[in-house]
């Protein structure tokens, strides 16, 4: 068996999980975690941030339910309003990281959240892979050359099939995967212990 943790680096409630997901793989560490991007900006949503009005709304219900911290550089980019927040490019990233640290893409993917969520930092810039690479102990020149290249993209464009073949509509979405049973543990915003609950009847024969 295994996780497959669908979510999407601009999608706010999958920054808002981060706490849950962390917690279900420290305490499942023979479970191994796939980390597949969802395409939630992309072609004509791939727009300027400000284009987005519920976004404040969204995230002050985010910080409520799940804790998640939203720092001061991302509200400016907020307040800008000019910034373009492009999935794809975002799915290009995790698939650098995935392939310079396949274990360690769980852990990854949520620095990548901090980086936009906190930092402020674009997540189509190859400079923000740089620092999360030299943060995270990779090597840095290896990932920022495995974001830019061809595979990243074709990479990008798989996860987001595979999401939409796994049925998933929204983001995140956290299923246990075993053979060909599919069972959903989380979507949108769950506890650790909810998830836990969930696995459990999953795994008890």
């Amino acid at each position: 068996m295994q996780l497959i943790y669908v979510f999407d680096a601009y999608c706010g409630w999958s920054h808002g999980f981060s706490g849950t997901l962390r917690e279900v793989v420290s305490r499942h560490p023979e479970l191994p975690v796939v980390v597949v991007s969802g395409g939630l900006f992309t072609g004509p949503r791939r727009l300027p941030i400000g284009e987005f009005g519920h976004v404040r709304g969204a995230n002050a219900k985010i910080a409520e339910q799940t804790g998640a911290e939203f720092g001061d550089a991302y509200e400016r980019l907020i307040a800008d309003g000019s910034f373009v927040m492009d999935s794809e490019d975002a799915a290009r990233g995790v698939a650098a990281l995935r392939r310079i640290a396949p274990d360690r893409t769980a852990e990854l993917v949520m620095a990548m959240q901090r980086a936009f969520y906190v930092d402020g930092l674009s997540l189509s810039d190859p400079a923000t892979y740089r620092k999360l690479a030299e943060q995270a102990g990779l090597d840095a020149d290896a990932v920022v050359t495995a974001f830019e290249a061809p595979e990243a993209r074709a990479a990008a464009q798989a996860d987001f099939h595979l999401g939409a073949e796994l049925g998933v509509t929204g983001f995140p979405t956290l299923l246990a995967v075993d053979g060909d049973r599919v069972t959903p543990l989380a979507y949108g915003h769950a506890t650790a212990d909810e998830v836990d609950a969930r696995l459990s009847a999953v795994l008890t024969p």
